[in-house]
Parts: structure tokens; sequence; C-alpha cells
């Protein structure tokens, strides 16, 4: 990386003798515009699984101060070869590196390199460095002395400096066999005493990492250095479900003696079947003495083009009314003409019935939210609430990283409603069932009404927080398809289960049974309607646990138990198909400049407000309209009110 400081030199005793795995050199400082650092890593014996091990890189800043990670890599699905080496550095180092980490990366110092045994998700962006889980660091430099407080972190007081000898752009940081550490000309992927087996690297390079049923793919392969005698080596594709009925190719590879490449194409069948999204992994059989394979088990992702889509939109592209309720006949008549306290008990005697409710394990939610949260657009993907994306279902997190996958978020998180834990992650599927009732609060922990598909990270950084516009409102450029959702989620489990309290303000994030903002709460129920795709969702989740989330299914009730009209008399409202909207559409969405409305009979007042719940257009309408709209790019909610009826859309203005 670029130079920012200059350093102190001395000789570094490493944190542990006998790790599993040490840092063996390091290249920080290099030509030109650094596109040649390395870390080379060594374990003690070869062939060492990397597993469970990440790589952290921690800016010693100046003056003393300053020991916060910038740069994080996680070593999982490394192994070292057999001299027990594994090279990570930049795309134009030679040898190639086993994994690759951008061109000015590495800073020059005071800094430090640490292994440790941890998941990657330890060490987001500016984590203070620890020696929790520890294995192996460097502190190091290219310059003066220089006091830093990583030195009293990590308990190394001594830093090795890589410009001991004026060389640093062309000398690197290497480990000798006795522990310490010299500076001389680098040596990447190879025993620093010149020792052991010198390797010949075969690297698997894909025409792309993304195809569709239908389509083909070239996979090459490249060698350090040309061949001495003619290679041959065969490849696997299979995969879980990707087996051979989903190619054809050839996988018998020759690199012809003194070249260094050659490459076999793939094409990817279509079945004409609908069987999911699936992954290739490319993995190069048994090689000869003196060749690895620096990126084996490479994941081509494989789309299939088969794919449903259903007859509603998604968050972002709402419809209203094409899926109706399930709910069976009379389910809320014991509300009619209920008010106040009563009210809120006689939905909870429904939600909570220990006579008719099931409750499943925290791990049959993961096939829940696979149908339940499945993107109208693509069934082979679910949609990710927070994000307002889709993603494939097979990117579920199994393992510890967090990043590019989707989890299971808790809308009321797990440590404030008190059912951490509370159930099974052995999924056991819809016919193994334990009842339940509104004390059981530990089955809050995989009750379906409120628990979401979500990105991983997104999930980490909503973490244990409150909802509202004082706490967490949505990663950056969110347009709130998702705030509705969440606040009937939370009426739900307020009243489904004893103990759980919404209220107003923004309580302390560790506050055991108390959510807020509950007038943030009311107001998203408001501006973001319940749509198509939540009927859909409750449907799906009544036939496991046989109860609704009746706020979905009457939106108006939260005002009747948490807010206006809290006291009055509860009357169920006709459903939209008992009405005259039961024709009405409103199209195209989005819209640019016009938006037509038509299935009206009679005459019908037309308003349209802000997600803010600023009216910004009104006019009257009779039988097929186009309105003729000037509006901001955006999301918007529109009132259509005909004979005492009412309806509401969200448009969108392009």
């Amino acid at each position: 990386m670029t130079k920012r400081v200059l350093l102190w030199v001395g000789l570094f005793l490493p944190f542990c003798f006998y790790a599993q795995v040490v840092i063996n050199e390091v290249d920080a400082d290099t030509p030109g515009l650094d596109v040649l650092e390395i870390i080379e890593l060594k374990s003690e014996t070869p062939y060492f699984s990397l597993d469970g091990y990440i790589l952290v890189l921690f800016n010693g800043g100046s003056s003393g101060t300053g020991t916060l990670s910038y740069y994080t890599i996680n070593l999982a699905g490394l192994v070292t070869d057999g001299n027990g080496i594994v090279l990570l550095g930049n795309s134009q180092v030679n040898p190639s590196p086993s994994r690759l980490f951008p061109q000015n990366t590495i800073q020059n110092g005071p800094d430090a390199i640490a292994i440790y045994q941890d998941v990657i998700d330890t060490f987001p962006l500016d984590t203070p460095a620890t020696t929790t889980n520890l294995v192996d660091v460097i502190i190091y430099g290219n310059g003066a002395t220089q006091a830093t407080a990583l030195q009293t972190v990590f308990n190394v007081f001594v830093q090795t400096n890589e410009n001991v000898n004026g060389l640093a752009a062309t000398q690197s940081i290497q480990r000798k066999n006795d522990g310490t550490y010299e500076v001389k000309t680098p040596t990447p992927r190879a025993n620093n005493d010149g020792s052991g087996i010198v390797y010949n690297g075969i690297e698997v390079i894909t025409s792309t990492t993304l195809l569709n049923e239908g389509q083909s793919l070239t996979i090459s392969f490249e060698t350090d250095s040309p061949v001495a005698e003619t290679l041959n080596f065969t490849l696997d594709l299979n995969n879980g479900s990707f087996t051979t009925d989903d190619y054809t190719g050839n996988l018998s590879i020759t690199i012809p003696v003194g070249t260094s490449s050659a490459s076999t194409q793939i094409q990817i069948l279509n079945d004409g079947i609908n069987d999911g999204d699936e992954e290739m992994s490319i993995v190069v059989g048994s090689l000869p003495e003196g060749y690895i394979t620096l990126n084996n088990s490479v994941k081509v992702r494989v789309l299939d083009v088969n794919f449903q889509v259903a007859s509603w939109g998604t968050p972002n592209t709402p419809t209203f009314g094409n899926v109706t309720s399930t709910a069976p006949a009379g389910y809320y008549a014991s509300l009619e003409g209920l008010s106040g306290a009563s009210l809120k008990q006689a939905v909870q005697d429904i939600i909570a019935d220990p006579n008719s409710v099931r409750a499943h394990s925290y791990g049959d939610v993961v096939e829940i939210l696979n149908n339940a949260d499945q993107n109208p657009a693509n069934n082979n993907q679910v949609w990710l609430m927070y994000v307002e994306r889709p993603q494939t279902k097979i990117d579920y997190q199994t393992g510890a990283s967090i990043v590019g996958f989707w989890n299971r978020e808790h809308i009321w998180p797990q440590s404030r409603g008190g059912f951490s834990g509370g159930t099974s992650s052995f999924p056991d599927g819809i016919d193994i069932w334990l009842p339940t009732n509104a004390n059981d609060i530990l089955t809050g922990h995989s009750d379906a009404h409120h628990i979401r598909a979500e990105d991983g990270q997104e999930n980490s950084s909503r973490g244990n927080r409150d909802y509202g516009l004082t706490d967490y409102n949505g990663p950056s450029g969110n347009t709130g398809t998702w705030k509705g959702d969440v606040a009937r989620s939370l009426f739900y489990m307020a009243v489904r289960y004893n103990g759980l309290n919404l209220v107003n303000g923004n309580p302390p994030d560790n506050t055991m049974g108390q959510m807020g903002d509950l007038a943030s709460l009311l107001s998203w129920n408001t501006t973001d309607p319940s749509d198509d795709f939540e009927m859909n969702r409750n449907n799906y989740i009544y036939t496991w646990q046989m109860n609704r989330n009746p706020f979905i299914d009457y939106p108006e009730l939260a005002n009747y138990i948490f807010g206006s009209n809290f006291g009055d008399q509860w009357f169920a409202p006709l459903s939209i198909n008992e009405n005259n909207f039961s024709d009405v559409k409103v199209y195209p969405i989005p819209a640019k400049d016009e938006i037509n409305i038509s299935g009206i009979d009679n005459e019908a007042n037309v308003t349209i407000f802000s997600l803010e719940g600023v009216q910004v257009y009104q006019t009257k309408i009779y039988g097929f309209t186009q309105l003729n709209l000037n509006l901001a790019s955006g999301m918007y909610l529109m009132n259509i009110e005909s004979d005492n009826q009412k309806l509401t859309k969200k448009i969108i203005i392009k």
C-alpha cells in the first residue's frame, strides 16, 4: 500500500512457537502501486486444512494509538501444500497465489497481521485487536522506530523492519526455522531456506461464475511454468444435486509438454424441469508429484430457467386482492362488537388456542421461509425483507460466515423476547408438532409469523435494535417496503405471547419483553399496507402453525388494540371481494407520467399520498380513467373511495 509512515526495525519473536500455522512471509512494500503484495502461511504439517481460520490486518496508527482492523481474509477452503505452505497475494504475483486480495491492500506499517481460529464475522471493519483465539501475529514496519498500541495489545514489543537493508520495495520479511524473521529477496510459495518441493501450480479459470441452463462454460487451466512432461488429469463437476445429467463435455484434460495451458467447454443442459438453482463445483483430480492446484473446488452458479412466476407482485411491485385469505368461515367471528382489553384477549384466544395452534422446531423454519418468503417473480429465490431484493434459495447460511448468505431474521429479537434457543434446530416436518399456548414464550423462537428471510450481514447490523426513525430504519437507500410487514409481525407477537409489549419511544436494546417504537409501527401499518405477498405468507404459515396473523387479514385491527380506536367496538370491514372494487386495476406499475384506473363502476375519489402521509394529488373519476401525474420518482399510496368502500394501492413513479 502507499507509504504512510516510517517505522522502526527489529527482530520479532513469534507469538506462539507451537502454532499449527504461522505467518511465513510478508511483502507489504512492493514496486510501483504495490501490485506484488503477498502473505504466505506455513503449517506445522503438510496438507493442513485452514477451515476455521481467518487472517486479520490491523492498522497500528501513530504515536502509540490505533489497533483497529482494516482488512480480513477468510482462509476457509485453503489447504497447505507438501511444504506446508499456502500463498495469498495480488493477481500479478508469480507464482500465482491460492487466494487473491486487491492490489495496494497491505499497509506498510506500523501495522500487524494476525491469524485467528475464528469466523470472519468476528472482525468487521474497525474491530479492535485482541488476543482471543489468536494463533500467530507479526508486527512490522518499513522505517524508523515508532511505538504502536498494537505492541501492548499483543504483548509483543519488537517489530520487524522490511526496509532494514534499504530495499523495502524488492525484499520481503521471511520467517526463519528458529522462529525469528529476516529480510531478503522474496520466495513466494517456497520454503524460505530453499529446501522442499518446488511446485508447478495449476490455476482454474472459468469464463463466468454465473450462467443459465442451456448456456456453455469454458474452463481453462494455466500452470506457473511450462510442463516438462505431458500432464493429464481429470475433472469432477458433480456437487450434490448437480450431476452428470446436467451437463455434457470433456472432463479429461491434457497440457502438452512444453506448454502451460489447456481448456475444455462444458454445455449446461436445459432439462425443461424446474429443479432449482444449483452450483457446479470444479474439482481437479489427483496430480503427479510436483504439481498443486491453486484454487480447487471452484464454484459456478447455474440458474434454472424453468422457474415459476406467481400471479402477485413482489414487495417492490406490490399487488392487492389477487391473494385472498384462507381463514375458515367464522375464524374471527368472536371479535365482533368487542373493544379494548376484551378485544385483545379475544384475538389471543384465537391465535394462541392450545386446542388447535401448533409449535414447530426452529429447523422447520428454513423450509417454511423457502415457501412463505418465496420471490413471486422466481420461485427458486427468497425475498430478503430489509434489503428489498431476492436471493437464490441455495445461498441459505449453513456455515460460520454470513457474508453473501441469507438466514432467519427474528423481527422480535430472541434475547429481548426470552425465547433464545427455545426450540430444536432439527427439522422434523409439518406432521411433527407440539401444542402451545399464550404462556409458551419459548415457542416464539420458531414462530414463523415474525421470522423472515434476510441478508446475513443486514440481519447482523439490525441486531437487537428497536424500530423507528430514532433507531433501526433499514439499510441506506431502502424504500420502506418492509415496514408495514414488521409492524404487523410485532402486533401479532405482542398479542400472541403473554409478557411481550409494544411501547412508545426507544427503550434500551437489552430491554426484555418490550419493543418500540409503537407510534412508528402504527404509522408504518398505514403507509405500507398489507399486500398479496403478505397474504400469501399468512396463508402458508397457517398450514403449519394453524394460526394466522390477524393484522394481515385486518390491518385496521391494530388501531383498535394499540392505537387511536382503543375502546371502540370492532366490526370487521367487508373483504375486498365483497365490494365493488374486486375488478379494479391500476397500471402500469411502475409508471412514468400516466397511470390508468379501470374497473370503477361508480364515481370515485382518488387521493395519492407520499409514504410520509402527505397528500400530493386528489381528483374524482368515473369509469376508465387515465391520470396525468406530475410526481417525483418514488413510491406512493393511492386511495380509491366509492360507495363507502376504500381500496389502497401502492404505485411507483419512475
